[in-house]
């Protein structure tokens, strides 16, 4: 017997699919679950707001084919990249069948046309699985030309496409509903009011009203009908069930009490063909709405979208060509002028200029470029023109990490949204029933114990008494159908994430995912790693003191010079510090290292000391009056040297690893925000303790060796705290995963490899602040979905279900159901779009707060070796 062999994650493919069609919480589970069905799909997730499904599944069982397919059959469409090749070299119909075979086997291919006399091939296919690139290959390698026609570049959105389409078909819905539901409700009011006197009786005729609202109820109105038919063929229920019975159920008592009077649904008085007209007419304003304002709150990924450039200025052999942006190669030579944009990241080789990054780190003013410094694909070069060597293309380039981490943000859910799931996922199951239980109750009890002739629907002139008992009951249960919404439940938690993971690529910070985003909204202590992350992670010069008053740039001269050649990181820092004075450093004559105390140098024919204070004793050397001053710098955290000229001290320069320019103000914007703000380090505790009493640090963690950071994660977490660790993502790499929140911090162009749960792209502290701040907004904007959506329903469905008609004989009519109901869904939309102009507080005022001091210095013990 031979054993299967064993699937790991190396044999799954990931692939993130758009499907339309999509409207409430209950479409999410019916995707999820016809793709979920499939042979070899491990993980299905998907995202209502923003229509995208994240799949992971075995090529080996299933395709992108079959995912389609499943999805199609419950009336939903999977939206595909489409590609229109110009095909060459072929000559009969067997080049066709081998053309559609090869390409047809690739695993991100869905479907594949090709024609013969018009030298055409157009294929739907997946751009993560299959890339244009390959697909262009595989017909190569059969013998064939293949190049993307002029018009496919140019259909580079097919999501925006597929948007368009259904709110263009929702407004030719709306455009006949609307005016011809209006008519209807005239004629049916008629005899009312005022309105005898201007309304003709005809068009009271219930016949009249039939041949109006028939047209409506079998056009616009037939697509619930037709989605509802599909799901139920496979045993599914959605939101349109609901909109298909209300209006369904209107419709067809009016029929019956036009034509056939007698047969006990309430005579010719109860006609709704008002109802099934303006139900209809309500529930297409609230699906064009939603498509119109769902399509603006996945703007930031859009615009990430539009930066990829789409050509580029490749030098190859000695000459420029221009190509396709996808068909540069690592290494190309690139050449850019002023107002391109960048294709793709790589290294400046020559040349200079100033390059606008602002749309992927947020920077607001541009960046000096020169040689050897790295460029952004998707970034604008402003001023000068420069040449530069490819390093990544395609999907790897820092631009194509960044949408595909926000687009694996969008399709993951938050622990806050499975309450949501649990409930929509059963939601339309217990309306309907609950709709029964409704009849039941007013058919069997309710109508006996209150119904009275001067029943009336709210808002409107219309008596119910000549509506029986099997009417009534059924107007009420249909009421409860229509009213309930939970699109409202659906939208709320992923409209809110796809807002937040949008709004916080904007800034330069990327959330791995909706977990990480909700956890970061939740985090109560902030530790921060010391080195690269609160300073600067290299020494420089802080002080320089002379015995001599004005003699300060005679002293770090010397000591310079004195350094000039050693390789020491203090030395260089002392160099750098003379340089930045622009202070003239020579070359000794002499240079000797002093291991553990400091150098010698000769210079111009005079001794140059420079060390620590035991060096200074053991060359007998008084300091005079330096050791005070000495002393005080070194419980700053300091590095103390002492400068000698022929054995007389001159002077002192001190050198630390200094503060980032923000540390203090973010620590500060932190204690404003209610966080603990901690500090671990490897460091003294002195020096330690120093650099937290200059920022802030709430708590100090000294003496900590890199491998046991996690642990000290850990102990806080123990201690009941949800910890936020920031690092720089590779030193750091145990402790961010450690952390609830692991911050990873100035990645650069390189995101996808970073450990950690929040990437920040610029080595600024206060995008850790602007990070927690984004979490909590969005945080609280799912809150409000979710308080409105279940709140709305708590409250309508009662009053839909007749609640009030004891004590007011009034009950809701269909439509007026249908539009709260639109409302619902609307209004949750609507408070998730105030994201598009929300600026995190800590952008917002250059202010800086003012430092909070005192530290709580917890010292470890230093491991024994």
């Amino acid at each position: 017997m031979i054993d299967e062999p064993k699937r790991t994650n190396q044999d799954l493919n990931k692939i993130t699919l758009s499907v339309s069609g999509m409207t409430c919480a209950s479409c999410v589970a019916h995707v999820e679950e016809a793709i979920q069905s499939l042979p070899g799909v491990k993980r299905v997730v998907v995202n209502l707001a923003t229509g995208k499904v994240a799949v992971e599944f075995d090529p080996r069982q299933t395709t992108i084919a079959a995912m389609r397919e499943s999805v199609s059959e419950i009336g939903y469409d999977v939206v595909l990249n489409i590609a229109n090749l110009h095909i060459t070299g072929m000559t009969c119909a067997s080049c066709v069948a081998n053309i559609q075979k090869a390409v047809s086997e690739l695993p991100g291919v869905a479907s594949v046309t090709v024609n013969l006399s018009l030298e055409s091939g157009r294929v739907e296919y997946t751009p993560e699985v299959t890339s244009i690139a390959q697909i262009r290959k595989t017909i190569e390698e059969l013998g064939y030309g293949a190049t993307e026609r002029a018009e496919g570049q140019e259909l580079l959105d097919r999501e925006r496409e597929a948007r368009q389409k259904e709110i263009r078909r929702q407004l030719i819905n709306m455009l006949i509903t609307w005016p011809v539901g209006m008519i209807i409700m005239v004629g049916t009011f008629q005899p009312y009011w005022i309105l005898p006197e201007i309304i003709p009786a005809w068009m009271n005729n219930k016949v009249f009203l039939f041949f109006l609202t028939t047209p409506i109820v079998f056009g616009p109105g037939r697509q619930f009908f037709v989605y509802s038919w599909n799901g139920l063929k496979r045993g599914i229920t959605d939101m349109n069930l609901l909109y298909a019975t209300g209006i369904g159920a209107a419709y067809l008592i009016a029929v019956i009490n036009t034509f056939w009077p007698e047969a006990g649904f309430g005579g010719k008085e109860a006609t709704f063909y008002e109802a099934a007209a303006l139900l209809t007419a309500f529930i297409i304003l609230g699906r064009y709405l939603e498509a119109v304002t769902r399509g603006r709150a996945s703007e930031a990924i859009r615009r990430l979208m539009k930066l990829q450039p789409k050509r580029a200025r490749v030098v190859r052999n000695g000459a420029e060509i221009d190509v396709p942006a996808e068909e540069v190669v690592v290494d190309d030579l690139i050449l850019v002028r002023p107002g391109e944009a960048i294709p793709v990241d790589g290294l400046v080789l020559e040349g200079y200029s100033a390059v606008d990054q602002s749309m992927i780190t947020g920077e607001s003013i541009p960046v000096e470029k020169r040689a050897g410094d790295e460029v952004i694909g998707g970034t604008m070069n402003k001023t000068g023109a420069f040449k530069f060597k490819a390093t990544r293309v395609g999907r790897d380039t820092a631009l194509a990490q960044i949408i595909k981490l926000v687009e694996e943000a969008q399709t993951t859910k938050a622990p806050i949204q499975k309450i949501a799931d649990r409930v929509a996922g059963h939601f339309i199951l217990g309306v309907h029933l609950l709709s029964l239980l409704v009849f039941f109750f007013w058919f069997f009890i309710g109508f006996n114990l209150w119904f009275v002739p001067e029943s009336r629907l709210i808002l409107t002139p219309y008596l119910l008494s000549g509506l029986g008992v099997f009417g009534f009951s059924l107007l009420i249960s249909v009421t409860v159908l229509v009213i309930s919404c939970p699109c409202a439940v659906g939208l709320a938690t992923p409209s809110a994430i796809m807002a937040g993971s949008g709004k916080g690529a904007e800034y330069g910070i990327l959330f791995k995912g909706a977990d990480a985003m909700e956890t970061t909204a939740r985090v109560q202590v902030v530790i921060f790693d010391k080195t690269g992350t609160l300073t600067r992670g290299e020494p420089s010069v802080t002080d320089v003191l002379s015995l001599e008053t004005g003699q300060e740039d005679r002293v770090l001269q010397l000591a310079a010079i004195a350094e000039k050649s050693s390789e020491h990181p203090l030395g260089e820092a002392i160099v750098r510090g003379a340089a930045a004075r622009d202070l003239e450093v020579k070359e000794p004559q002499t240079f000797a290292a002093i291991p553990g105390h400091g150098v010698e140098s000769q210079f111009d024919g005079r001794s140059i000391l420079l060390g620590n204070r035991k060096l200074m004793a053991d060359r007998k050397i008084e300091l005079a009056g330096l050791v005070t001053q000495a002393e005080r710098l070194e419980h700053e955290g300091k590095t103390v040297m002492f400068v000698a000229l022929d054995g007389r001290a001159g002077g002192i320069v001190a050198v630390a690893d200094t503060l980032k320019e923000t540390s203090a103000r973010a620590v500060a914007e932190l204690h404003k925000m209610g966080l603990q703000v901690a500090m671990i380090t490897g460091d003294n505790k002195r020096t330690a303790e120093a650099i937290a009493r200059q920022v802030g640090i709430d708590r100090v963690l000294a003496e900590v060796l890199p491998e046991d950071k996690a642990n000290e994660v850990k102990k806080l977490q123990a201690e009941g705290f949800k910890v936020a660790m920031v690092g720089d993502g590779i030193n750091d790499a145990p402790a961010l995963a450690q952390a609830d929140a692991g911050i990873a911090l100035g990645s650069g162009t390189d995101v996808a490899k970073e450990t950690g749960h929040v990437i920040l792209i610029k080595d600024d502290l206060l995008d850790v602040v602007a990070a927690i701040q984004i979490g909590r907004q969005t945080l609280r904007l799912i809150k409000q979905n979710l308080g409105w959506a279940f709140g709305y329903n708590t409250v309508t469905i009662p009053i839909g279900a007749g609640l009030l008609y004891p004590a007011t004989a009034q009950i809701v009519s269909p439509e007026l159901a249908a539009l709260l109901m639109a409302t619902s869904s609307l209004s949750v939309t609507l408070n998730t779009l105030r994201m598009r102009g929300y600026v995190p507080p800590v952008r917002r005022s250059p202010t800086p707060a003012p430092v909070k001091p005192g530290p709580t210095v917890m010292q470890k013990e230093p491991s024994r070796v």
